[in-house]
């Protein structure tokens, strides 16, 4: 008997109303006293790409940014347990803004399974049970929490989906990836560590996975991780906050990688880039479109819909990628589709698809 093909169903996103990229801006411009590394982050933050990041920490109440008098920064860096704290209410929170933004609601009599991925936060009961006992679950629906793999959790929670619904026909998962990455500021004053800030901001998307034809159609997976780069791409979760390092020799890395024949097939499942008509990049920030758009010989539109996700919203680490899905579902048919997150690892996750 055949393994059912399981679809992408529908996709809801949503993100904070509080806008921080600009106050982030003038915050950093005002702590780097060397001229070389100023001169450095502003041009960076010009060629960037990106307009807007959002938050889920409030604006004070004369209206100011997290780090103005008033704000969740304002004396310094605060404890980990604080940023947990906030996690804890405002995760659950965001994510069903997104279940909510998804075009049908769904039934929770209807869902069988639910898959979480989150790497920006901890907390117990987890943020599956959450929102599973908001949404009104059944205690018997299947959950699995996809924790602490970066940008690529939201491919790994839906290739669960897609494993789930291949043996079980009649599942209909929901997938939820939040990410609330500017509860992690830090000012260790380094530029490589502000330069990477520039790139996150907050987001939370919800997906439903099923075996009905609609939607986007899954139809590989695939998996490689770059040989002798763990230690390009790491979190490390200290006493305030889980701080970042994200290496100025990723692009360069994936690009390389995407340069080689087999590296390069496993993408494209052995056709021609140029065969591809759906690119679902995850928008981890400019550098990382242009070296994928360089290496592949795209187009320079082939990766508008991750272009335009990152100018909105910044790179919102597993949650990004469903963004990108998002904005190809509504657009023109897709007959050859790929999509492709990286993250620790230094991986690259994706599967391929195409328009049911």
């Amino acid at each position: 008997m055949p393994s059912a093909t399981p679809h992408i169903n529908a996709i809801g996103t949503a993100t904070p109303t509080h806008d921080i990229h600009t106050a982030f801006i003038d915050w950093v411009a005002a702590r780097l006293d060397n001229s070389r590394e100023r001169g450095l982050f502003e041009r960076m933050v010009k060629r960037a790409g990106i307009g807007h990041r959002w938050s889920v920490l409030p604006k004070t109440a004369g209206g100011g940014s997290p780090v103005a008098e008033g704000g969740f920064y304002e004396n310094g860096m605060p404890p980990t347990s604080q940023r947990m704290a906030i996690y804890a209410q405002a995760a659950p929170q965001l994510a069903m803004e997104a279940i909510a933004a998804l075009p049908e609601a769904p039934d929770p009599a209807g869902i069988t399974h639910l898959v979480v991925a989150s790497c920006t936060g901890f907390t117990a009961p987890g943020l599956d049970q959450l929102i599973a006992s908001r949404l009104g679950l059944s205690g018997s629906v299947e959950r699995t929490l996809v924790g602490f793999m970066g940008c690529y959790g939201a491919v790994t929670a839906l290739r669960s989906a897609w494993h789930i619904v291949r043996s079980e026909p009649e599942a209909r998962v929901l997938v939820v990836a939040t990410e609330l990455s500017t509860l992690h500021l830090q000012t260790g004053g380094s530029i490589d560590e502000f330069l990477a800030m520039l790139l996150f901001g907050d987001g939370a998307a919800a997906a439903i996975v099923s075996a009905e034809p609609s939607g986007l159609a899954i139809d590989r997976q695939f998996a490689a991780t770059l040989p002798e780069s763990g230690d390009l791409i790491r979190w490390h979760i200290g006493d305030t906050g889980f701080a970042m390092h994200l290496s100025g020799e990723v692009p360069g890395r994936i690009g390389e990688a995407l340069g080689t024949d087999g590296f390069r097939g496993a993408v494209c499942g052995g056709a021609d880039p140029q065969t591809v008509d759906g690119w679902a990049v995850h928008a981890g920030g400019r550098s990382i479109l242009d070296a994928v758009e360089k290496a592949l010989g795209l187009g320079t539109d082939a990766l508008a819909a991750s272009r335009a996700i990152l100018a909105e919203s910044g790179n919102m680490s597993s949650a990004t990628l469903m963004f990108v899905l998002r904005r190809l579902m509504a657009g023109p048919g897709i007959d050859n589709g790929v999509a492709i997150a990286f993250g620790p690892g230094l991986a690259a996750e994706g599967f391929g698809f195409r328009s049911a």
